[in-house]
């Protein structure tokens, strides 16, 4: 009986150990839930409070703000960025233009130096005129040059050349006026004025003056002072100036007065005699028209030339003639074969100058001949 009643008295002390763990289980989720509804209610009266409420839209609206001001900020720097490359790019595109009109400009300037140069060549102008042909042509190009995009290098590629074009322009006027100034000199020594007053030579034309900087004043210089050289050069080989005969023209008489050769006395000699054996070619003293292709008493066979300027030259004792009245001949040209016709003693070249008919000493043309030479070339 003891141990039914033991087992009895267990049960019923663990069945009320069951109700007591339930209802403490049930009060600690009672307390929990109240909590949660407290603080849900302290929630809702906060964010329902005017003051709090307040302060959270209001914060929310500053940042919306300031993120819209700093949108609108940084709008407003893309549009400056973008303005200021379309303003650099326009600059750019001005510049670029501007060089390229002046490349032109320099290309045409070009092609009158070029112009000037050969025509100086031609006409034989010494000294430095060789150097401005080396350094235009070799400085200005027709052809546009290569452009790495850097306008400043440009720049001062187009003004380099253009300067090297004026010193080239500058030394070829210099040679050209020096050229004349000799020749000049040389003639009125021998009592001819050349008129070099300028009358314009051939080439493109460029109008005078120009925009700043241009190289047309030197160019136009250039022009004027091959001019003059041209009218020096053009009065130069129509002075009798130049050798009658081919070699040292062997002077065996002089001009003067001499003792005849054939009376024995004293007499006028018109002229000079060059040693010269019988079919020695003779030649012309300068440029000019023959007057007189014919025998003519005392001086054989002769040839007159008129050369202008009241200047005539004689050729006498000529062996064979081989020019006719009115022919057009040039310097150097041959007129015949020396001789011994007329009153000679023996084959030679008998040589006169003459200025208004009257006979003047060939021996000082012959002097300036001899300085001049180059030019005659």
């Amino acid at each position: 009986m003891r141990s039914g009643d033991q087992s009895i008295a267990l049960g019923r002390q663990k069945a009320g150990s069951s109700k007591g763990g339930a209802g403490a289980y049930l009060l600690l989720t009672g307390v929990i839930a109240l909590l949660l509804v407290v603080n849900a209610i302290t929630a809702l009266a906060l964010y329902f409070a005017p003051e709090i409420n307040g302060l959270l839209r209001e914060d929310n609206s500053s940042i919306l703000t300031a993120y819209e001001q700093r949108i609108t900020e940084l709008r407003l720097e893309v549009d400056r960025l973008h303005s200021r490359q379309y303003a650099q790019m326009g600059d750019m595109n001005l510049q670029m233009h501007e060089l390229v009109q002046q490349q032109e400009v320099l290309s045409e300037q070009h092609e009158y130096v070029r112009a000037l140069t050969e025509m100086a060549r031609e006409m034989g102008v010494s000294g430095q005129a060789a150097a401005p042909d080396t350094m235009t042509t070799g400085s200005i190009t027709a052809q546009p040059l290569a452009f790495n995009g850097d306008t400043a290098l440009l720049a001062d590629t187009l003004l380099a050349m253009q300067e090297e074009t004026r010193m080239a322009l500058v030394s070829l006027s210099d040679a050209a006026t020096l050229s004349t100034d000799e020749i000049v000199s040389g003639l009125r020594g021998i009592g001819i004025e050349p008129d070099v007053a300028v009358n314009g030579v051939g080439g493109p034309f460029i109008p005078a003056g120009g925009e700043p900087g241009s190289i047309i004043d030197e160019a136009n210089a250039v022009a004027d002072a091959l001019a003059r050289y041209q009218s020096a050069r053009r009065a130069l080989l129509a002075a009798p100036i130049q050798l009658p005969v081919n070699g040292a023209g062997t002077i065996t008489s002089s001009f003067g007065n001499r003792t005849d050769p054939f009376l024995k006395r004293a007499a006028f000699h018109a002229g000079i005699d060059f040693r010269a054996t019988t079919g020695t070619p003779v030649l012309a003293a300068a440029s000019g028209t023959v007057r007189v292709a014919a025998t003519n008493g005392g001086y054989g066979k002769m040839v007159e030339i008129d050369h202008g300027n009241g200047l005539t030259t004689r050729y006498a004792h000529m062996s064979q003639i081989g020019v006719s009245v009115g022919q057009t001949i040039t310097g150097g040209q041959q007129l015949g074969l020396a001789g011994s016709t007329g009153r000679s003693t023996g084959p030679h070249l008998h040589f006169e100058v003459r200025k208004g008919g009257s006979a003047i000493d060939p021996s000082r043309f012959i002097a300036a001949g001899r300085t001049l030479a180059a030019y005659l070339q």
